[in-house]
C-alpha cells in the first residue's frame, strides 16, 4: 500500500477539497435507497442498526452496497456488548479479589485470561474499524468535516454530469 487511502469523492466535497486534488470523475455512484437490515442480524444488532441508520442515511452515507459492512458493524457491537455483559457478570460473581473473573485457572493450575476479554476486544476493534470507515468516530468526523443532513449532494455530485 502506498500511502495515505484517498478520500471518497462525497467526503472531498463535504469538506470543499482542501487539497484541491482532482475529483475521481470515474468514481463508482451507487443508489442510495432504503436498505434494510440483513434477516440474519440479532436483535441487539438490529436495535443498533434503527439506532444509527436514519442518522447516516440523512448524511448520505448508506448505499446499497454499504449493506454488508453496516451489518458487520452492527454484528460486532452486539458482540461486543454481549461479551462486556457476561464478563462484567462473571467478574461480579468472583471470588477472586485479585483478578475479580478476569483470570482462571486451567485445568493444569497454570493461569489464563478468560477467553471473553479476547472476544470483546476483537469486537471492539472490528466496530471501530468499520465505524471509522462510515465517519463514526471523532477522529474520522474532523477529517470528514462538517456534514450537512439537510443537504442531497445527488444533484451536485452527479459523474455522468462531468460538471465538478
Amino acid at each position: 500500500m502506498r500511502g495515505r487511502r484517498p478520500k471518497p469523492t462525497v467526503i472531498k466535497l463535504l469538506t470543499g477539497n482542501p487539497g484541491k486534488r482532482t475529483i475521481n470523475k470515474n468514481e463508482p455512484k451507487y443508489n442510495k435507497a432504503e436498505v434494510e437490515p440483513p434477516e440474519h442480524l440479532d436483535n441487539m444488532a438490529k436495535a443498533e442498526w434503527a439506532r444509527i441508520y436514519d442518522e447516516m442515511a440523512a448524511q448520505g452515507m448508506i448505499t446499497t452496497v454499504d449493506r454488508a459492512a453496516l451489518a458487520g458493524y452492527c454484528v460486532s457491537y452486539s458482540r461486543w456488548v454481549r461479551a462486556e455483559t457476561k464478563l462484567a457478570l462473571m467478574m461480579e460473581k468472583s471470588d477472586d479479589n485479585l483478578f475479580g473473573g478476569m483470570i482462571f485457572k486451567t485445568n493444569k493450575n497454570n493461569l489464563s485470561q478468560n477467553p471473553l476479554i479476547r472476544i470483546a476486544d476483537r469486537a471492539l476493534e472490528n466496530m471501530v474499524r468499520i465505524a471509522a470507515e462510515f465517519g463514526m468516530t471523532p477522529a474520522s468526523r474532523s477529517r470528514a468535516g462538517k456534514g450537512t443532513p439537510s443537504v442531497d449532494y445527488s444533484d451536485r455530485y452527479d459523474p455522468s454530469a462531468g460538471d465538478w
